[in-house]
């Protein structure tokens, strides 16, 4: 899998994320909102997973729409709304040397700061 940096540039959390990472400009980059997930990226992601719903965020608006429609969330409805709606994938997702690393947690962004810069 080629070495991606998901994240929606309207997320002001990304855009801090990727200052804190200095990834601007970088060939990682992939705004999710004018080049959404690939099926093979989502793929990938729940190879390293073992689930969509992982793959969720679950506080956009698109979801929390859903929820108060009273849709039924199964694995295939996540699949579903992770192809058609770009807000709904959790982010930052770093993918880096066959391995992803998902959210925004202070943890987190430290995992991908030590992995993108030693």
């Amino acid at each position: 899998m080629k070495n991606t940096f998901l994240y929606l540039s309207t997320c002001s959390t990304c855009v801090r994320i990727i200052k804190e990472l200095k990834l601007e400009g970088n060939d990682l980059l992939q705004d999710v909102k004018h080049h959404p997930a690939t099926q093979e990226q989502l793929a990938f992601l729940y190879a390293n997973t073992n689930s969509y719903e992982a793959l969720i965020n679950k506080r956009g608006r698109v979801f929390a729409q859903l929820k108060r429609d009273g849709v039924v969330f199964s694995e295939q409805t996540y699949k579903a709304l992770l192809e058609k709606e770009y807000s709904c994938l959790k982010r930052p997702i770093l993918i880096y040397n066959n391995t992803a690393y998902l959210g925004n947690a202070k943890a987190m962004v430290a995992k991908m700061n030590e992995v993108l810069h030693g």
